[in-house]
């Protein structure tokens, strides 16, 4: 596909995971591969468990980790490991990595509609199994259920005023495209600064769809109640409601005694990083570890 994939903090996530040569690690957003191969380049005996919604992405991990025989790849949501885990025969697990939110394939991938600057459908499902895609949520909700997720998965302070120019337009014709959808908030805001006005209607429009802090919450569940003691959890989110999750999860989970949190403060990128991989600028790293 032509399509470069630079895991993010890799390094960082590696070093983080204490990765040992017999242990047992979930990848539960293994994506194009990258951090599983970083683990399974530190530690070649170790066993990895590579999760994801995208079939896609999941062909494309395969292909890169070919060369590795303890690797199994499944089309499964993270909040599942658990029961992926138990299936394997495995109890326990050493490391879990979650790098949350939309991934390279997702934003370069001709037909995903998760991107503006694209002219194609509005689609957006990370798992093309599912029913509801974005052009089913701009046509359906309501102006108020519209302006409603647009202001809590967005943070976007102009959210009425996006419903309302998007329940206006499709009144004349079902807006299909990225295109279509992207012009409609440009008129309804105008343009200010660097960020396209539609990013953040875009971002909540797909954490609409997949359910995403949803998800993000239950799989941090369901990886502590497998996480070996001394086990590592690390989870790199790219906005604040992602990293607010993370950052109470981890919280809660050592109020009742169950983890100790590695990091107080989030790891971020190292300058370098963000220059060669302008992707990474808003990652950041959380790590845990059970008790």
């Amino acid at each position: 596909m032509g399509i470069v994939h630079i895991p993010v903090m890799r390094e960082e996530v590696i070093e983080a995971l204490k990765v040992t040569g017999s242990g047992v690690y979930v990848d539960g957003t293994v994506g194009l591969g990258g951090h599983a191969e970083g683990i399974l380049e530190r530690a070649p005996q170790c066993t990895v468990i590579g999760l994801d919604r995208d079939g896609r992405a999941l062909e494309l991990a395969r292909e890169r980790l070919s060369a590795y025989r303890r690797v199994h790849l499944l089309q499964e949501r993270f909040s599942q490991m658990g029961s992926v885990v138990r299936r394997l025969g495995h109890e326990t697990v050493q490391g879990i990595v979650l790098d949350v939110g939309v991934s390279t394939l997702h934003l370069k991938a001709e037909g995903r509609g998760f991107s503006f600057l694209r002219d194609e459908p509005l689609d957006m499902r990370m798992d093309v199994r599912q029913r509801l895609n974005a052009e089913d949520v701009v046509n359906s909700y309501r102006e108020q259920e519209l302006a409603d997720l647009i202001w809590r998965f967005g943070e976007e302070r102009y959210s009425r005023r996006i419903a309302k120019a998007i329940v206006r337009s499709r009144r004349r014709e079902r807006i299909r495209s990225c295109k279509d959808l992207a012009v409609i908030v440009e008129k309804a805001v105008g343009r200010r600064g660097k960020i396209h006005p539609a990013t953040r209607t875009f971002q909540a429009l797909r954490i609409e769809v997949n359910g995403e802090l949803d998800e993000l919450a239950a799989g941090i569940d369901a990886g502590a109640e497998i996480l070996e003691r001394g086990g590592r959890f690390c989870v790199l989110s790219y906005h604040s409601l992602e990293d607010r999750i993370v950052k109470n999860a981890f919280r809660k989970l050592a109020r009742e005694g169950l983890f100790r949190i590695i990091t107080k403060k989030p790891l971020l990128p190292a300058r370098e990083e963000r220059s060669m991989n302008p992707s990474s600028r808003s990652a950041k790293l959380r790590v845990g570890e059970k008790i």
